[in-house]
């Protein structure tokens, strides 16, 4: 009996959000953080709401297709050009994923250049108040909390995710360090712990008490999050 002779064959067609789908497991293979995963979701779900048609295969999808999702974005006032970029940076990963799986013929999607605003910081007197030690006779304790975690954030420049990710077990108060498990490039990082933010924790744990494997900085149920 002879064997069928091998040949390559054009990939079946997928409808967008099939292949989206497939993405979003190659994603998941790669081991991406769920944080990541959703954020890809919501940016394409932003931008399939544009399509004309919900059935549409990935191999028609064109360069118009992306012009007409930012325009319809720009025309939200919720929407400035800072998202718009953000979200499109996300769609445009998935695009080109269909690109190199020869789903979708090739083209260039380029991000709009935008002008970028400089952020208004906190002035000397402001973060004086800001950090000045509160009265522990005349605060809640979730008061207090949060003015710990000001001088927290401010001495290590931790994002907010790494902050409330934060043990009481990844404090080392023998030789000063923290170490910080959740940060974006998913590596642990070992930060060093100053003289004053050493003084404002000590004291923290006193009234903050719990377990090791307690969150530092917990909500009202003692659950991540303040």
């Amino acid at each position: 009996m002879m064997s069928k002779k091998l040949s390559l064959k054009t990939p079946t067609s997928l409808i967008v959000s099939e292949c989206f789908e497939e993405y979003i497991n190659k994603c998941s293979i790669k081991n991406l953080s769920p944080e990541t995963i959703k954020l890809y979701r919501n940016q394409f779900n932003i931008f399939y709401r544009t399509l004309d048609d919900k059935d549409k295969l990935i191999e028609d999808i064109t360069i118009k297709d992306v012009e007409r999702f930012i325009l319809t974005e720009r025309k939200n006032e919720t929407c400035n050009d800072i998202t718009i970029n953000s979200y499109l940076r996300g769609v445009r990963a998935f695009l080109y994923y269909a690109m190199e799986e020869n789903l979708l013929q090739s083209f260039k999607i380029t991000i709009p250049k935008v002008t970028k605003e400089i952020k208004e910081t906190y002035l000397d007197s402001e973060l004086a108040v800001l950090l000045k030690k509160t009265n522990l006779r005349k605060v809640s304790f979730t008061e207090y909390k949060m003015w710990v975690f000001s001088n927290y954030l401010l001495a290590t420049g931790n994002r907010l995710s790494s902050a409330l990710s934060i043990q009481t077990k990844d404090l080392d108060f023998e030789n000063r360090l923290i170490q910080v498990n959740k940060t974006k490039n998913r590596k642990a990082q070992i930060i060093p712990m100053s003289d004053t933010l050493y003084s404002i924790l000590k004291e923290y744990l006193k009234y903050r008490k719990g377990n090791d494997d307690d969150y530092l900085f917990c909500n009202t149920r003692g659950g991540r999050g303040v």
